[in-house]
């Protein structure tokens, strides 16, 4: 103890508060712990929220749903049992509002609700007559009023009191929706929603034998601490009814899913920037022990042991490591409140301030796991070099030796490793990540090492500035490993985010709008197809019209497995989380490729068959033969696997995971599904001509979809991009660092130059020469991996073609490669004002 506080007062001593020398190491700990802290913090407050609110959410204790049917007398019973019970429905419809020459049609979500709803929170309405919210009781009790979102309202300019109409009833808004309490468990849909009672939807008409609606029975428990027991009872004593049930504590699954997702993404493009800033960190201990060397010689020489000068530059760099990662955990405190301000409503939820414990201590131990990593060789070489070659400086070019600094690098990195893997949701997608991180360092480090050795391999140059150059490459305390990976790292990047967001860009821009339909159409009664079809060629002759039966259903069991029996949903198995939709057809679908097996004769009539996506198959394990069971309006089924597909899903036509030979499911109530291709501005004309013959058909414009489809994919990668960008940022430290380790041997090489006659624009032009060589070099290099990473996000994760703008690509390098440039000589400008005498003396 009396060897550290000795050290510790020696340390201190040496230590100020501008902090000259470690800024580096503050800045690459605060910007990595920083990220990681705001992420995972982020994160768990969203998962804390979601859980808080489930009840809210969600609208009961716990909910079952069911599509195309209502509950049969028995199981309304059953629930009853468990508690207060809400019954609601929605599907899609439409609104029709204007004049009759000339109606406004807006597709809705159309949700009908019982006198009980909504049995959590309130519905609540904004006062027509003051800029404030009126919160009632939450009832509608008028089958003639509808409460529509405010989104409506502007589609259809109108106010309270003002009618349309949804199928073949007209409605009076009794007010517009301020909050619906269970918004966010009702998941994604297709247009702003209209709230009216049981009873007026039965006015509309839209409930015939085959139509797509969803029927969900939300309950109040008297037992309100048990909700999972209480759902799984139900589920047990109705296995087969295609029943999809959800508890409180996850109320809102689709959103939790993401944001787990999401997080575990970013937290792994967090912690791979935190690495990158771990180089940045020894960079700049290199630089400050280098500073630091007439110091350690002294000590040395006054008889100070190797453990004594490590034990003072270890609590020295400690000290500062500490305070940048508190100044990193502060910062990702902060940073939560100041995104959920930002995002709006692109969050799911917003999460009220509270300090995540957990996330702070994660990113607090990758924190000071990474700076022991990274620090361990500086500090033993200080320890082991001799006093003479410490005198020596830039001429004494040993290094600390590998057996003393590999097991604590190793060490270091494996505790790195096995507490990501440990705190992973997807172990397998974390170990590739990271191996894929480690993976690129070690090329790029490689790749420094051949630049290097080619370097000095080449003849020597006639020109004095080229000779400069490439000596400057391979020359005795040369950093041009640590520049290539610096460089690399950060022109990688650039080309990363440039071709990730060309290319999904241009699958919504160009592709998707090509391949999808103009309208889609449900619920069109099949006895009336051709009815259907004369209507629309009427209004559009060029239509081309495509149709298929459409029906819900669940997946009960696979081989010889029931779902119910699963603790964990396979991954990739997405499938089986809740109902699908399915159909049938007696030839193979435009969109799909037969991958095994084959399709059945036109006018089969054997034992039910299915064709199953291949990916869904895979994840199953399934083979061809293999059962599937399903239940289908609360009957349940089984086929056997005859097929497997691929499914092209960017053509936003019907694809369907299951599709069904005819005599498997065709005996079931149900209408069809139409896609309708049309030329340009025909959509209002055939939306208008189906208004009368069809009132009870929804038809939705595809237009909307994609908007709703980009904003989306927009928010995906803007979160990316946010996250990456600390990346870029700690590529760009790491660069500076390996500047500012060099330079007292660029300031030895410069004060030569200049003593032996060169000018300060010629220093200035060899160091110019030397980054356009890595640069060069390195653009290649940069330009593989990062289209090859882009491939895989693009291609593998968001499953879209492969459709960067190169052009865009080569702008985003060149830009890097001159930023790259630029940070050069800006790092090099202040050796040139070095006076060559005071330089020398200090040398």
């Amino acid at each position: 103890m009396s060897d550290w506080r000795m050290a510790w007062r020696l340390a201190r001593r040496e230590l100020d508060l501008k902090f000259r020398g470690l800024r580096l190491l503050l800045a690459c700990l605060f910007l990595g712990v920083g990220a990681l802290a705001a992420i995972g913090s982020l994160t768990q407050a969203i998962e804390r929220e979601l859980a808080a609110r489930g009840a809210l959410i969600l609208g009961g204790d716990v909910e079952f749903a069911v599509s195309q049917r209502s509950a049969a007398a028995d199981e309304r019973a059953a629930m009853a049992a468990l508690g207060t019970v809400s019954e609601t429905a929605s599907m899609q419809a439409t609104a029709v509002g204007g004049s009759a020459a000339e109606p406004l049609i807006v597709p809705i979500e159309l949700k009908a609700v019982d006198a009980r709803y909504p049995l959590y929170g309130q519905l609540t309405l904004q006062l027509a007559s003051q800029n404030r919210t009126f919160s009632g009781n939450g009832r509608i009790n008028n089958a003639g009023t509808v409460w529509i979102a405010p989104a409506l309202a502007e589609r259809l300019a109108l106010k309270p009191g003002g009618r349309f109409k949804i199928g073949s009833a007209g409605f009076t808004i009794g007010g517009i929706i301020d909050n619906e309490p269970d918004r966010l468990g009702e998941g994604f849909t297709l247009g702003p929603v209209a709230i009216v009672t049981t009873e007026g939807l039965a006015r509309t008409g839209l409930i015939q034998p085959g139509s797509m609606y969803t029927a969900k029975y939300r309950v109040k428990l008297t037992n309100a601490a048990a909700p999972r027991a209480s759902m799984a009872r139900f589920m047990e004593r109705f296995p087969t009814g295609g029943w999809v049930a959800k508890a409180s504590d996850r109320a809102a699954p689709s959103a939790a899913r993401f944001v787990d997702r999401m997080g575990q993404f970013l937290m792994l493009v967090a912690l791979s920037a935190l690495v990158i800033a771990g180089i940045g960190v020894g960079n700049g201990v290199t630089s400050y022990l280098a500073s630091r060397r007439g110091s350690i010689a002294a000590l040395k020489v006054l008889g100070a042991t190797s453990g004594t000068i490590a034990r003072i530059y270890i609590l020295q760099i400690g000290a500062v490591a500490l305070l940048g990662i508190l100044a990193g955990l502060l910062a990702g405190v902060v940073a939560v409140p100041a995104i959920v301000a930002l995002a709006g409503d692109v969050l799911p939820v917003a999460p009220r301030f509270a300090i995540e414990w957990l996330p702070l201590a994660l990113a607090a131990a990758y924190g000071l796991l990474i700076a022991f990593a990274f620090t361990a060789p500086p500090l033993v070489a200080a320890g082991t070099i001799p006093a003479a070659g410490l005198l020596r400086g830039v001429f004494d070019q040993r290094r600390a030796p590998w057996r003393r600094t590999v097991p604590w690098m190793g060490g270091a990195g494996l505790a790195v490793v096995a507490l990501a893997l440990l705190t992973a949701e997807q172990p397998g997608l974390t170990a590739g990540f990271l191996a894929a991180v480690a993976a690129t360092l070690l090329l790029l480090a490689g790749f420094g090492w051949l630049v290097r050795r080619g370097a000095a391999a080449l003849p020597r140059a006639r020109r004095p500035l080229l000779r400069l150059a490439v000596a400057a490459l391979h020359r005795p305390g040369a950093r041009t490993g640590t520049l290539v990976v610096a460089l690399g790292l950060g022109l990688t990047l650039f080309v990363l985010l440039a071709a990730i967001r060309t290319s999904i860009e241009a699958n919504i821009d160009r592709t998707v709008p090509q391949r999808a339909p103009a309208l889609f159409a449900l619920d069109v009664p099949p006895d009336r197809e051709a009815e259907f079809r004369r209507v629309i060629t009427q209004a559009a002759p060029q239509a081309a019209i495509a149709t298929v039966p459409a029906l819900r259903g669940t997946i009960t069991g696979y081989g010889t497995t029931r779902v119910a029996e699963l603790k964990t949903v396979p991954e990739g198995a997405w499938a089986l989380r809740g109902e699908r939709g399915i159909t049938y057809s007696a030839t193979l679908p435009e969109a799909s490729e037969l991958t095994a097996g084959r399709w059945w004769p036109k006018d089969y009539a054997g034992p039910p068959l299915v064709s199953l996506d291949e990916r869904l198959g895979t994840a199953l394990d399934l083979k061809l033969g293999d059962p599937i069971s399903y239940s289908l309006l609360g009957v349940e089924r089984t086929a056997r696997i005859a097929s497997f597909r691929r499914i092209n899903w960017d053509t936003l036509g019907f694809n369907y995971v299951m599709v069904f030979s005819p005599n498997a499911i065709s005996d079931a109530p149900h209408n069809l599904a139409a896609t309708i291709d049309l030329p340009p501005g025909a959509e209002g004309k055939v939306m208008r001509a189906l208004l009368k013959p069809f009132p009870s058909v929804s038809v939705i414009e595809v237009r909307g979809v994609i908007g709703q489809v980009r904003d989306i994919v927009s928010q995906m990668a803007a979160a990316i991009t946010a996250a990456t960008s600390v990346a870029v940022f700690a590529g760009i430290a790491v660069l500076i660092g390996a500047i500012a380790a060099a330079r007292e041997a660029r300031t030895y090489d410069s004060v030569i130059l200049r003593t032996l006659g060169a000018t300060r624009a010629q220093v200035l032009a060899s160091q110019a020469l030397e980054y356009a060589f890595l640069s060069a070099a390195l653009a290649v290099l940069a330009l593989a991996l990062g289209l090859g990473g882009a491939w895989y996000v693009v291609v593998e994760l968001f499953e879209f073609e492969w459709l960067p703008d190169y052009g865009a690509v080569a702008a985003t390098l060149a830009i890097g490669v001159a930023s790259v440039m630029t940070l050069g000589l800006l790092g090099a400008w202040p050796i040139l004002s070095v006076r060559p005498a005071r330089a020398l003396r200090q040398l």
